[in-house]
């Protein structure tokens, strides 16, 4: 950004304290100016402050418009000639496009002598036009106009080509923090619409089993996330359960997710079994997915008519049961993430009890913190599957309290399934 004007040279010739006058001034215009970021606010400043400080009846600021070889006004005060929006050819029109063609500061102490004048105000006696320039870049003109005949002294154009100077790091300043809010304000949107999107894709209803109660949750890190859950009808009155969590955050998670999803539910319904599932779908995301992106996932088959769950594991970690009194995780012998390498998936078989609890949950659950940078843990997981009454919006809420207000760094979602 702008940094605050720098001691500008003293011209020879004006008594002392005139000089210091002119200097503080002029350097409370660049103070004023260069603290503008709004670029529309700017370019009118810019033109009020050349008419206050140099008592001019008209001044204007002009940028290039290269593409088009053109200078526009973006700025302006005293002309109602030359208005907003109102464009000269670069090198052909008026001392403005002479200016930005040969990038030097022209002076008419006479108006009506200097063959590249272009009248504005009828009451305009002589005009002066200072280059704008950042990084060896010409990026507009400041033109301004007195009404008397040489109504600008030596003295006083030194101060406009010094001003011009900070006037050029203002504009690119502003033009700079527009686009970054420009480019931000895309990004907001855009990951609002792929928010909109991901939550359209998970499941609108939970199972319906008699005798059974099945919940999932979800909690992104950020607009979108790499957690996914699922329930996915199957013949016989069966559903397959799944919970994911794609490697990285954000957009390109968020993607990976969509892409697995849509593989996924078009192979679940098959006579292979979780364990033939996952090993069917590692084979496709070894193919389709990029180096060093992968899936943890646990998918299992509920079978609410035989109170039959069957899972298999691809890396995520191990599900959680509550069954005669007892809490335990329920880990499996063998299956990589998916999309590293070739693996087989066991599978595990859970005879779904009266009373029994399964949880499945992302690690985004179990690594939670607090303000002390404890994480949440696995006993503490168990302790909530323990309680007498345990629900995913419950154990959503005290993972909340426990982290209380320290910043959410990964995905966090659940399944809980419950046998009444």
């Amino acid at each position: 950004m702008a940094a605050s004007p720098s001691a500008y040279a003293i011209p020879t010739r004006r008594p002392d304290a005139q000089v210091v006058r002119d200097l503080l001034k002029l350097q409370r215009s660049a103070q004023r100016i260069t603290s503008i970021l709004d670029v529309d606010l700017l370019m009118d400043k810019i033109a009020h402050e050349i008419v206050e400080t140099f008592g001019a009846i008209e001044a204007s600021v002009w940028l290039c418009d290269h593409p088009r070889g053109e200078m526009v006004v973006a700025g302006v005060r005293g002309c109602t000639v030359h208005t907003k929006g109102h464009r000269f050819k670069i090198g052909k029109e008026g001392m403005v496009g002479w200016v930005a063609a040969n990038g030097r500061t022209r002076y008419a102490p006479d108006v009506t002598l200097d063959p590249h004048y272009v009248g504005c105000e009828e009451g305009t006696r002589s005009e002066i036009v200072v280059p704008l320039r950042t990084n060896g870049e010409l990026i507009g003109v400041l033109c301004t106009g007195h009404s008397e005949l040489d109504g600008f002294s030596e003295w006083q154009r030194q101060m406009l080509e010094q001003l011009a100077e900070q006037i050029a790091v203002a504009v690119h300043n502003a033009r700079q923090y527009q686009r970054e809010q420009s480019l931000r304000a895309a990004q907001v949107k855009e990951a609002e619409e792929a928010r909109i999107v991901q939550e359209a894709l998970l499941p609108k209803a939970s199972p319906f089993a008699a005798g059974f109660a099945v919940q999932g949750r979800t909690l992104p890190a950020g607009a979108v996330g790499g957690d996914w859950y699922d329930f996915i009808p199957l013949s016989d009155g069966k559903w397959g359960i799944v919970l994911a969590d794609v490697s990285g955050k954000g957009m390109a998670a968020a993607l990976l997710m969509s892409a697995t999803r849509a593989a996924l539910r078009s192979m679940a319904d098959t006579c292979f079994g979780p364990g033939g599932v996952l090993q069917k779908l590692n084979r496709q995301l070894i193919n389709d997915f990029p180096a060093g992106r992968y899936v943890t996932m646990v998918f299992g088959i509920f079978d609410p008519a035989a109170r039959k769950l069957t899972f298999a594991n691809a890396g995520h970690p191990a599900p959680l049961m509550l069954q005669d009194g007892e809490v335990r995780p329920l880990p499996t012998e063998k299956g990589l993430p998916l999309g590293i390498a070739p693996s087989s998936y066991s599978e595990v078989d859970i005879d779904l009890k009266p009373g029994t609890r399964v949880l499945f949950y992302s690690d985004g659950i179990s690594e939670a913190v607090n303000a002390e940078d404890e994480e949440f843990g696995e006993e503490r997981i168990l302790a909530e599957l323990a309680r007498p009454v345990m629900c995913g919006d419950l154990l959503m809420d005290d993972i909340k309290l426990f982290a209380g207000g320290t910043p959410q760094h990964d995905d966090a979602t659940v399944i809980l399934i419950r046998a009444e």
